[in-house]
């Protein structure tokens, strides 16, 4: 009967390496990344960010090189900013586009250009943002603003790219920003960016931004993404007699629930830590 033996090592997690792309960007400094998922998505985002003069250099065995700095300190695109077929990239990257003291153009592929981006559209204008849109639907325009005020925003669905666009902006923004999440979602903006997080009286969980908070250094080697891990993992639990390893895996709580179902499946399954911060793995 066949069987699965061996050790497997995985792209790094997408959701990861979007966000250490950009928030490596707004950083003052060089960070390094290694095990970048290079899929197309992920590219988009590099690619905006080098088209308003964010200094990238990728090699071949998937590391990356990013020499940010202050998003004031951009360059104004010749060309619109595309985002292809990622919702990350285009609903994240607003929130710094919002920012800028130059207009700029969002555009995607047309599968993209069919996803409502009204759900950061609409906290963003409250924050004081300029985006003038296709009826809820890409393009975007941005304008520039005499500056982004924070807000308490009470997440309406569980949403972490809308949740990362309102603490990222806030970032920028003068006063606090307070995201309330009631249903729990990817926490990885949180984690990457060190933000204060508290469960308030009601269970609902409070992550606050705020201008001036340091934009940490998050160079690391990216760990594989959990969501390609599961197909090998069921893999070697249907084939009797699999001895499967993978190593260097997200071990994110907010990623994993899979492990638990199976667990409780009565699924053999031996997990070793060796990395909690900023993302265990």
């Amino acid at each position: 009967m066949p069987k699965l033996k061996g050790t497997v090592l995985l792209p790094g997690d997408k959701s990861i390496s979007h966000r250490a792309a950009l928030f490596s960007a707004i950083r003052e400094g060089t960070s390094y990344f290694e095990n970048f998922n290079f899929n197309r998505d992920c590219l988009a985002t590099l690619a905006c960010l080098r088209a308003v003069g964010v200094e990238i250099e990728t090699k071949e065995d998937t590391s990356v090189r990013i020499n940010g700095k202050d998003p004031g300190r951009w360059q104004k695109p010749d060309h619109p900013l595309n985002a292809e077929n990622s919702g990350t990239t285009a609903r994240l990257l607003s929130a710094l586009l919002a920012n800028l003291p130059f207009p700029t153009t969002l555009i995607g592929d047309a599968s993209l250009s069919r996803r409502p981006m009204k759900r950061i559209i609409e906290p963003l204008t409250q924050m004081g943002a300029d985006i003038r849109s296709n009826n809820g639907y890409l393009p975007l325009e941005f304008f520039p603003v005499s500056g982004l005020k924070g807000i308490d925003y009470e997440l309406p669905v569980a949403s972490a790219q809308v949740k990362s666009a309102v603490l990222m902006a806030g970032l920028f923004a003068e006063g606090a920003t307070r995201v309330i999440e009631t249903i729990p979602s990817r926490d990885h903006t949180e984690r990457l960016l060190n933000l204060p997080v508290e469960i308030d009286a009601r269970g609902r969980k409070i992550i606050r931004s705020r201008r001036g908070l340091p934009i940490p250094d998050i160079s690391m080697k990216i760990p594989g993404d959990f969501s390609s891990a599961a197909f090998f993992i069921t893999g070697a639990l249907l084939l009797p007699g699999s001895e499967l390893m993978i190593k260097n895996v997200s071990l994110n709580p907010t990623r994993t629930g899979f492990l638990e179902v199976l667990k409780q499946m009565g699924a053999q399954l031996e997990i070793n830590l060796t990395q909690q911060e900023p993302e265990p793995a």
